[in-house]
């Protein structure tokens, strides 16, 4: 792309970024229309239109592998508007949480409804550990603070310290309970990932608390404080609504951790940074994340699926990722590619070959599971030699 004038600059996608914080909004679609007709299946309306809706739409309206130039990234860093689209994305979180328990717990809901109400939920419950994402990444307080109270929301705190001080530390490495590993399927990395990145976050806080020889059991614990948020916000549900909370909160928000569980799983499904002649790791680059360029669903995503130039520069802003030649590209959007690592037949039939293929064949060079049968190792190596 050919450099532009940092006057003549345009985001063509900027007003398109406010689809961010009004998508989050389609549980509340769901149950105004639940209301109005008497169809509790309105109630599964944001499942449907993540995993059939929005593959569709990147489908049809494609990829964008247009970058903002460099000369232009300060204007687009300073320009607030940005800015207050995470922002605003916050409360409507807590409205989206409140809202749904109200109407679980005081409407005469069948057990279809309810359930497709709870992971309609969940799963935007799951995108609030996206904004805790873009703004932890931040350098102002305001930002790191709001980046805690959206992981409130799902009870997903941790976060905040694992993924900037753990994951991106050790991305794309075998020591990295978040980076999925070539062979292993979902379910596998999801038994290894979550207690991983909590037992990471509470050892990198313990060490950091021990050095200014605070305790580890106190609110200076940046752990400790977004779980205090979600203790006293579920506490109300729960005092407020009653027992139906009881299990509309957990299953929303387990619903919740399961889509940063699969995220997590295809964003460096085996790929694997080198050692150096030191023994340490080279520096992480952007070809070690899987990319996408999708349009539909980067616009909703805060850019997430820029994820090769995220981890290269953590703490560049949503508008400004971009993308490269010759990275790692994911077939789809986000959505599609969760479908498909449920099916892990399907997942490895689509996404080894691509990470043996990005390896040039050399194994060696490939984040792989220890634990592989020999027929999976003779296939790995068969593709290898094609490759």
């Amino acid at each position: 792309m050919s450099e532009v004038s940092p006057d003549r600059y345009v985001d063509r996608k900027r007003w398109a970024w406010a689809l961010s914080p009004i998508w989050i909004c389609m549980p509340l679609m769901g149950i105004g229309l639940a209301s109005i007709t008497g169809a509790g299946g309105w109630n599964w309306l944001t499942l449907v239109v993540w995993y059939v809706g929005l593959p569709l739409a990147d489908l049809a309206i494609g990829s964008d592998a247009n970058n903002p130039p460099e000369s232009v990234v300060e204007r687009l860093d300073r320009d607030r508007y940005y800015r207050i689209l995470t922002y605003i994305t916050v409360p409507v979180h807590y409205v989206i949480l409140i809202v749904a328990a109200w109407y679980a717990a005081t409407r005469p809901l069948s057990v279809s409804s309810f359930v497709g109400l709870t992971l309609s939920v969940g799963l935007i419950s799951g995108l609030a550990i996206n904004t805790g994402h873009e703004l932890g990444h931040k350098k102002t307080a305001v930002e790191r603070w709001l980046a805690k109270i959206v992981l409130a929301v799902v009870g997903y705190g941790h976060f905040y310290i694992e993924h900037n001080r753990g994951h991106h530390r050790d991305v794309a490495t075998p020591e990295d309970p978040a980076s999925a590993r070539l062979g292993e399927n979902l379910y596998r990395f999801a038994a290894r990932e979550t207690p991983g990145a909590w037992r990471r976050a509470w050892h990198s806080e313990a060490v950091r608390l021990a050095r200014k020889g605070q305790g580890v059991w106190s609110l200076h614990n940046e752990v400790v404080q977004p779980l205090v948020m979600t203790v006293v916000l579920y506490a109300a549900l729960l005092a407020v609504f009653g027992r139906t909370m009881l299990i509309f909160l957990p299953l929303q928000a387990a619903f919740g951790w399961w889509q940063l569980t699969t995220a997590n799983f295809i964003e460096h499904y085996g790929l694997l940074r080198q050692r150096a002649a030191d023994g340490r790791y080279e520096r992480c680059r952007p070809e070690h994340s899987w990319n996408a360029n999708h349009i539909a669903t980067n616009v909703i995503l805060f850019h997430l699926q820029r994820h090769s130039d995220h981890h290269a520069n953590p703490t560049r802003r949503y508008q400004s990722l971009r993308t490269f030649e010759g990275l790692p590209e994911l077939p789809s959007g986000y959505p599609a590619m969760f479908a498909l690592a449920c099916v892990p037949w399907a997942w490895r039939r689509v996404m080894d070959p691509r990470v043996i293929a990005w390896a040039r064949g050399d194994l060696s060079k490939i984040n792989v599971a220890p634990k592989l049968s020999a027929k999976r190792r003779a296939r790995y190596q068969r593709i290898a030699a094609a490759a």
